[in-house]
């Protein structure tokens, strides 16, 4: 039986090495809820996106993830500390271990999944559509929007312009070369409608009552946004789930989301242009 046991293991490290798959998993791996207790801090990686992160006239960060982080960290009881990137740097960042997880309305997708473990998802958004008022007042239907006749906006080079194409193949789609572009179409009427990026159409809608509309109850895609930390660490899942489910309850997490995404509130704290 001693034998067995030996051959067992000479045979599983044989496997480790060769596959570069440790046997076990590193305490340090394992246990990355214990190291941010120890030390006292969560290191939060973010993008600059509004409404989820924005610079405040000061220069500090504010914004609906910068609530959550700021949230997350209290409960935890440590300090919460933010390292700022390029969307792009985000997920190599977290797999090198510069950052301890990302909250930075980053949705999730079965790509990134590969990459990181999610939790489960705190918040949702989509893709949205506005529309122009005078020219869709006649339409009874979306499927109105569907016409040769009618002109759809998207911003070149973007989700929302493969979105427009593949939901209203007989449309003509405007394509923009920016989301400002776009926005002063569908106000002025040189389109019908602008798909975009929630909360963009949500936005433009506030911001121009008179002249546009929502016309859609639910996105035209969907998607979920979560934390995202590094493969390997249950324990730190278990707690991330937990804490949403319990927020989600006493419905904190929703009334922030309101407050950032509802509203036009929070415009007064940002400097102009941000």
């Amino acid at each position: 039986m001693t034998f067995l046991r030996t051959l067992f293991l000479l045979t599983s490290l044989l496997f480790s090495a060769l596959s570069g798959t440790p046997l076990f998993a590193s305490p340090e791996q394992d246990n990355i809820l214990n190291t941010i207790q120890k030390k006292g801090e969560i290191t939060v990686g973010v993008t600059l996106l509004a409404p989820w992160i924005m610079k405040n006239k000061e220069g500090k960060l504010i914004g609906f993830e910068i609530d959550i982080a700021n949230q997350l960290a209290s409960d935890m009881g440590v300090r919460v500390r933010f390292r700022q990137y390029p969307w792009n740097q985000l997920i190599p960042a977290l797999k090198k271990g510069d950052i301890d997880i990302i909250a930075s309305g980053l949705s999730i997708t079965p790509k990134r999944a590969l990459e990181v473990d999610f939790s489960t998802p705190y918040a949702s958004s989509g893709y949205g559509l506005v529309s122009n008022l005078n020219l869709t007042k006649d339409f009874t239907s979306i499927k109105d929007l569907n016409s040769k006749k009618v002109y759809i906006a998207a911003v070149r080079g973007t989700v929302s312009a493969d979105l427009a194409r593949r939901t209203f193949p007989a449309a003509t789609i405007d394509l923009r070369k920016t989301a400002k572009d776009a926005t002063s179409a569908v106000v002025n009427g040189s389109v019908h409608a602008f798909i975009s990026s929630s909360p963009v159409p949500e936005f433009i809608a506030l911001k121009n009552p008179h002249d546009v509309d929502l016309p859609l109850k639910k996105p035209l895609l969907t998607t979920k946004e979560a934390f995202a930390i590094r493969k390997g660490n249950q324990g730190m899942l278990n707690f991330l789930n937990a804490w949403i489910i319990a927020h989600d309850a006493d419905r904190w997490i929703s009334s922030s989301h309101s407050y950032w995404f509802n509203s036009l509130k929070w415009q007064t704290r940002i400097s102009e242009g941000k």
